[in-house]
């Protein structure tokens, strides 16, 4: 249950996230620069969450170890993760972005066969391979039918070449942002904690988002005022807060790929959040009958959710 709470108090976060880069968007900025300088002003936030914890040199030696694996699933985990959302937002609005984003709840489960864990047999150590959770993608799918009941009024007044370029780039971010996070996961064994990975993941790709805020320097000229804070706000609440929240509840959840998938299901509440959002922020109409209709149906397979993860969680506490 703590990790579903924490992943729904990220989603939050994560809102600020799809609101302010359309909001940029809308002012004249460039997704060049609201891409790379989220990432930038991440850097020095969590070296000194690292340093004053201590845990610096831990992660400069883990990450020594195996310095092409870091930058590989920290390019995943992260460039190919952000740059299309911010992308796409120059084509679409906040709610078609972040309700195509929910496809992250059904891209999660399916990279779960990419996974496997290490277990005591009679036969000594195996290596067993994941398995797609059944349950935890039925109840995903009830969730993702309240996403198409959101944006079923909207996709009508979009057209063909706005869908697409908002929905495309989105769709490759679904899948990239969960598996460079599990492969990092995986690849840090437990060794180090949230705000360590995190941290080693922005270093890793941090050349990536130098030469990115280069070419955009070249090819738009340097960003204003107003979008260099309002990056700095995202940076902040969506990548210091949420990225920490979510990553913390990753970890709670990884042992078991139906919990995990339970979690990363939370991030559907962020339409709700968005949704919100685009009404008192951007003065987008309020949402008609079906939207809402929608949101009700998201909460009742986040309800699901949290009490089948809940149920597994006490049946494994039994077993042992």
């Amino acid at each position: 249950m703590k990790s579903i709470v924490l992943g729904v108090l990220s989603s939050f976060f994560f809102a600020f996230t799809f609101i302010l880069n359309r909001s940029m968007e809308l002012t004249g900025g460039s997704w060049i620069w609201s891409a790379s300088l989220r990432f930038l002003f991440m850097l020095p936030f969590f070296l000194l969450i690292v340093y004053f914890r201590n845990n610096l040199k831990q992660l400069f030696i883990t990450m020594k170890e195996n310095i092409r694996i870091w930058v590989l699933w920290s390019f995943v985990g992260f460039v190919l993760f952000y740059v299309p959302i911010t992308f796409a937002a120059a084509y679409g609005p906040s709610w078609l972005i972040a309700g195509t984003w929910q496809f992250t709840i059904i891209a999660g489960l399916l990279l779960t066969p990419l996974f496997s864990t290490m277990i005591t047999t009679s036969n000594g150590l195996q290596r067993v391979r994941h398995t797609i959770p059944k349950r935890a993608l039925i109840i995903s799918s009830i969730i993702f039918i309240g996403i198409l009941f959101i944006q079923s009024t909207q996709f009508q007044h979009s057209s063909l070449e706005l869908l697409l370029l908002g929905f495309i780039p989105v769709i490759i971010a679904t899948f990239a942002y969960p598996l460079g996070n599990r492969k990092m996961m995986e690849v840090c064994s437990g060794r180090l904690d949230t705000f360590q990975r995190i941290l080693g993941m922005t270093i890793a790709s941090t050349p990536f988002w130098l030469l990115l805020a280069g070419y955009g320097f070249i090819s738009v000229g340097p960003p204003s005022i107003i979008q260099v804070q309002q990056t700095f706000i995202v940076a902040v609440c969506s990548g210091v807060i949420a990225t920490s929240l979510f990553f913390f509840a990753t970890d709670l959840a990884r042992h078991s790929p139906e919990k995990l998938g339970a979690v990363e299901a939370t991030q559907s509440t962020q339409v709700i959040f968005v949704m919100l959002g685009d009404v008192l922020w951007l003065a987008s109409p309020f949402p008609s009958p079906v939207a809402l209709t929608g949101v009700l149906i998201i909460m009742f397979g986040m309800i699901v959710h949290s009490l089948v993860s809940n149920k597994t969680k006490q049946q494994l506490k039994k077993a042992v």
